[in-house]
């Protein structure tokens, strides 16, 4: 199968994540740019970060005409991420690529864990908000963006439940607006990594992305949300087993 094909089909399926789930995109664009279009680690982190800023923006402005963004308190929360993001972004090229694919592995299973346990999340809704807590969250979400070039959604998206007691739709509107300033503040750190990807590999990637991400919307208004996060879980627990053995070879 050519390159193109595979930019297609797999940037389809990551705007269709960030589109319904406001988030782990990039948890699927990484295995996919490496495992299935032979970029490195790194390259691919870069890439993920490239594809996931673009996907997400658009993903946000449609979840913006909705009325599904909280702006202020979105922005609060993006913001304590932004300087760690900046700071694991330049550190992730100095890291070997084994360490990077195990814990990007281990991030992967982490989701599906929380995605395969959302009876507990919905539980937490009602706790009182911590500025404290909430900043804590929102600089660890950036510095996970920065190292391994996810966007953080996955995470984000219980966190602003829990942590901000958001309801889901408007935790997934506004988790896109956090994605999308750490990717930003991530790839500004990523100069080094970015002179090697093969953008004619990523261009047709990121617009079928983005093109999903549309998809992705209009789904999450017809398919039970418990039914795609278990989906979802399940794939990235597949994910993150081929990547653990990777790792360990």
């Amino acid at each position: 199968m050519s390159a193109l094909i595979l930019a297609l089909a797999a940037g389809a399926v990551v705007g269709l994540a960030l589109g319904a789930l406001g988030g782990g995109g990039s948890v699927l664009a990484v295995p996919a740019l490496v495992y299935l279009l032979g970029f490195t680690t790194a390259a691919a982190t870069t890439a993920a970060l490239i594809i996931v800023t673009a996907t997400s923006l658009t993903a946000l402005y449609a979840h913006a005409r909705s009325g599904n963004v909280r702006w202020k308190a979105g922005a609060l929360f993006a913001a304590a991420g932004l300087l760690p993001a900046a700071a694991a972004g330049a550190a992730s090229s100095r890291l070997p690529q084994p360490l990077l694919t195990a814990a990007f592995a281990a991030v992967a299973a982490l989701a599906a864990v929380r995605m395969l346990r959302p009876g507990r999340t919905v539980a937490a809704r009602t706790a009182p908000v911590r500025p404290a807590t909430a900043a804590g969250t929102g600089a660890g979400l950036g510095a996970l963006t920065g190292l391994l070039g996810v966007g953080g959604g996955f995470l984000a998206v219980p966190a602003l439940v829990t942590v901000l007691a958001f309801e889901m739709r408007a935790a997934v509107g506004t988790s896109l607006l956090v994605i999308s300033a750490n990717s930003l503040s991530a790839l500004a750190t990523r100069g080094a990594t970015a002179a090697g990807i093969d953008w004619a590999v990523i261009g047709p990637f990121t617009g079928a992305a983005v093109l999903g991400a549309w998809d992705g919307k209009r789904l999450a208004a017809k398919v039970s949300g418990t039914l795609l996060r278990r989906a979802f879980a399940i794939a990235l627990l597949a994910v993150a087993a081929f990547m653990f053995a990777d790792a360990l070879v």
